[in-house]
């Protein structure tokens, strides 16, 4: 991996690609500690430091720095993005408009901006309603208690929210790889230190140094072995061989090659872990919004990830997501199709019907394998942590951040190959 960015800093054209990036994760970094306009400083300054800011996995995944212009981060956007997903299977209309190549992708990705933005209006009030009703009577986040000082800060955290999109578009666009996912990359890093200094409590902290060094190396070792799974699965793929029978066109003879479909052990990747943990937080945020409300309290805890009917519902939502996006993702009826007008065919395996059969069955295998292998990476942390004590920095977040790290050298490795491809032409 060294190696591939070495090789990559010194072309001339990744290397700006790659400052570019790294300047925009600074701009979104630095915006994430710009506070709201008229909130109170001081009483921001003793949240940010204590243990009451909104610390939720999925809050540490999508959304930005507590009370600051980046507060809601990108988590309007990941959830339009779901609904939209789900509202182009459900409405034939929205189904067309995708099927409409590369005009209807931009449609929709429209639309999902629009969404996007009525959503962050409706979580920006919340936002605000609650650091105007802060728990454990700090009182008002605001100087004064004015509508116009709250308006405001909701207009505020919209146009953090639009701007946050924004970068990541042009992130997408001049960059490497998708922006978003550098996005959440870096909400989840930033949350590193936090959870080394928790990691070094254990020692400094604890009555038995012995223990706590023997936690903390457990704790590792379990990191790394998470980070080698996810790289196994992550790369594994399945190869269905494609055989393509010989056409004759006048006095030339074209076809019989073969060829396969690479189908990936998880086609959603971690994108069921996300839609799974902003379903299964939802009333949690409720919670945060509303903390008089004894019921979404309980809800909240019900579903925490420490409780066992929170971990069973985590998994059921990862198989379900696992599968749903999968079902869109991979058309095995066109994939059928498409292969039967091109001559193409699966040895042993007839043109059409059987061939959608056949492939849909492998994916379906393999989605199950994959959904069972990123259950078990995303609860083994958890299990570490409530019988160690050691936690903060878990497998869903290794999860995404290694797939994220993956993609992205395979990015850079494909840009590579274009700039030192030798044909037969060299």
């Amino acid at each position: 991996m060294l190696k591939i960015l070495t090789n990559a800093w010194k072309v001339r054209d990744i290397r700006k690609k790659l400052i570019f990036i790294m300047f925009i994760l600074l701009v979104y970094r630095i915006g994430c500690h710009i506070p709201l306009p008229g909130v109170n400083l001081q009483l921001l300054d003793s949240i940010r430091h204590g243990a009451q800011a909104n610390t939720t996995l999925f809050a540490m995944i999508a959304g930005g720095g507590f009370g600051s212009l980046f507060a809601m981060g990108i988590a309007p956007y990941i959830t339009a993005s779901i609904v939209m997903q789900l509202l182009t299977v459900a409405i034939p209309k929205l189904e067309q408009i995708q099927k409409e190549g590369e005009e209807g992708r931009k449609k929709i990705q429209q639309i999902t901006r629009f969404v996007a933005v009525g959503l962050s209006l409706l979580q920006a009030s919340a936002t605000v309603y609650s650091y105007v009703h802060l728990q454990n009577n700090n009182g008002n986040l605001f100087t004064h208690a004015n509508f116009l000082v709250y308006a405001v800060a909701a207009v505020a955290m919209v146009a953090g929210t639009i701007f946050i999109m924004w970068m990541g578009e042009v992130l997408t666009e001049k960059g490497i790889g998708n922006g978003s996912s550098f996005i959440i990359f870096a909400n989840i890093l930033s949350s590193l230190p936090q959870g080394a200094q928790s990691m070094m409590m254990l020692v400094t902290g604890g009555a038995n140094v012995v223990v706590g060094v023997i936690k903390i190396v457990l704790a590792l070792a379990v990191f790394a072995c998470i980070i080698a799974f996810v790289v196994l699965v992550q790369s594994g793929e399945r190869r269905i061989p494609v055989q393509y029978s010989k056409k004759l066109v006048g006095k030339q003879m074209y076809g019989g090659q073969s060829s396969f479909i690479p189908i990936k052990v998880n086609v959603a990747g971690v994108m069921s872990i996300i839609f799974a943990i902003s379903l299964l937080q939802f009333p949690s945020q409720l919670a945060g919004f509303f903390p008089n409300n004894q019921t979404l309290h309980n809800i909240s805890l019900f579903l925490g990830m420490q409780r066992f009917s929170g971990a069973a519902l985590y998994m059921i939502l990862i198989f379900v997501f696992t599968f749903f996006y999968t079902s869109f993702a991979i058309n095995t009826t066109e994939m059928a199709e498409n292969m039967k007008k091109n001559g193409g065919f699966i040895p042993g395996i007839r043109p059409g019907r059987p061939t959608s059969d056949f492939v849909k069955k492998t994916v379906d295998r393999l989605s199950f394998f994959g959904a069972f292998f990123y259950c078990m990476i995303a609860l083994v942390p958890i299990l570490f942590q409530r019988f160690a004590g050691v936690g903060s920095f878990g497998g869903t977040t290794l999860l995404i951040v290694t797939g994220v790290a993956l993609e992205f050298i395979k990015q850079l490795e494909s840009q590579l190959l274009m700039r030192h491809y030798k044909g037969f032409l060299s």
